[in-house]
């Protein structure tokens, strides 16, 4: 029997919508409350750390990707180079990982709409999950139509944001709280009013406000003319941090001193609402609205992705591995959302540390995940040094940054470890490899 194809689909703006998208989600929206609420304005800097360092996991995945034109994700490179079970493993965890990530998306769809309604959070989330589904279900050009639309929305808003914030701080606008102007970003304790204990323990939000930005990898099956589009997409990665995450969060700390930041509320809607302008609030609530509706778009597209990855390679049911009739594995889609729907129960059980917990292990996963992705390309560039040379798209400063890397990513753990906020979902995570460790094994004999 002929093995069905991914449609190659996504072009050029898909792919470059998709990568903003990634580093553009309910981490920065909604996250961001909570972290500038224990890190003050050094959360700036942990944005700037972390994103640093998964620019180079990029660069490394990016380089992964191009060196071969038959990988259609990191699953596939990570069986050849570390071995059968890595891709698995990984496969499963990735999968996981945007399972999480949907859930608390659409918790926080739940979350948003209770600005206008007092309604239960889980009934916005489940319409929200079921109209995805449906629009899923048709072609992935239409996926890369809903990104394109709803990273447009998202961009925007933060530049809309950042002149509006700048024009605030040059004319000294009084708000509620008093002056806006640049002190206010330092004058309240300076960059580290809760010391460095603080600082480290916003890194788990941060992290989780990065996830997806290997969303470009997963999309190169469906992406036309990837040696040119990928290299693109990753490479304006560095210039979309220090826009949409220092920017946007420099204007919104020289506006409201950080300690009147709800940790629980977005800061973005919290500034408009100072400012005096509640039409405005209410338009960036329903912007911060669809920025999780798409983000939760991109976690059904990328489980769905991986499920057919791990069907076609006989690592999950041959089901999975079936495409509809408009070339969308519509088995893998249907199931992941079943599951993320798991999300919207948690909502209604646990509405105050349902976001909290599955953002953990969302982050602890997708470590994981970009570990992975940088222990293949140290073995790639041993086997394959010849390979690594002539590559167009060579990652910079090998191998040492990625044993950096590594090393940060083991640092990040142990700060999970530490903080009582994290420590439990870190303790529980572990129960997960296991079992695809037993699985995988039973699978092989």
């Amino acid at each position: 029997m002929e093995q069905q194809q991914l449609k190659r689909d996504l072009k050029n703006r898909h792919v470059q919508l998709i990568a903003i998208g990634g580093t553009i989600g309910t981490g920065l929206f909604l996250g961001s409350g909570k972290a500038i609420a224990l890190a003050g304005p050094s959360i700036i800097l942990a944005y700037l750390i972390v994103g640093t360092a998964l620019f180079f996991v990029m660069r490394a995945l990016g380089e992964l990707l191009l060196s071969n034109a038959g990988y259609t994700s990191f699953t596939d490179f990570a069986s050849e180079y570390i071995g059968p079970w890595a891709g698995y493993v990984t496969g499963w965890t990735y999968w996981f990982c945007w399972i999480m990530t949907a859930m608390a998306d659409i918790i926080a769809v739940g979350v948003y709409t209770q600005y206008w309604f007092d309604i239960p959070q889980w009934m916005p989330a489940i319409g929200c999950l079921i109209l995805l589904l449906l629009l899923n279900l048709l072609t992935v050009k239409l996926f890369g139509e809903l990104e394109f639309w709803f990273a447009i929305i998202k961009v925007i808003t933060i530049v809309v944001l950042i002149i509006i914030g700048l024009i605030m701080i040059v004319t000294g606008f009084q708000t509620s709280s008093g002056t806006v102007a640049v002190e206010n970003f330092w004058a309240h304790g300076g960059l580290f009013p809760n010391g460095m204990y603080g600082f480290l323990m916003a890194f788990q939000m941060v992290v989780f406000a990065f996830v997806g930005v290997e969303l470009v990898g997963v999309s190169a099956a469906e992406t036309a003319d990837p040696q040119k589009n990928i290299p693109s997409a990753i490479n304006k990665i560095p210039f979309r941090i220090l826009l949409f995450y220092v920017g946007a969060l420099f204007v919104i700390l020289c506006i409201n001193p950080w300690y009147e930041m709800s940790a629980s509320s977005s800061p973005f809607v919290q500034v408009f609402t100072l400012a005096g302008i509640p039409i405005a609030a209410g338009i960036i609530n329903f912007v911060v609205l669809t920025s999780a509706a798409s983000a939760g778009n991109s976690g059904l597209f990328s489980t769905s992705r991986m499920l057919f990855n791990l069907g076609k390679n006989k690592q999950a049911s041959p089901t999975f591995a079936k495409l509809n009739k408009n070339s969308v594995p519509s088995n893998a889609l249907v199931i992941s959302a079943i599951v993320v729907s798991v999300g919207a129960l948690l909502s209604k059980l646990m509405p105050e540390n349902a976001f909290s917990i599955v953002t953990t292990i969302s982050a602890i996963c997708f470590i994981w995940v970009w570990s992975i992705i940088v222990i293949s390309h140290i073995i790639y560039q041993r086997k394959n040094r010849a390979l690594h040379e002539a590559s167009k798209f060579k990652a910079p400063l090998t191998p040492f940054i990625n044993y950096v890397i590594l090393a940060f990513f083991a640092f990040l753990l142990l700060i999970m470890f530490i903080s009582e906020a994290t420590r439990t979902a870190l303790l529980l995570t572990p129960i997960w490899f296991i079992a695809l460790f037993i699985l995988y094994n039973m699978k092989k004999r």
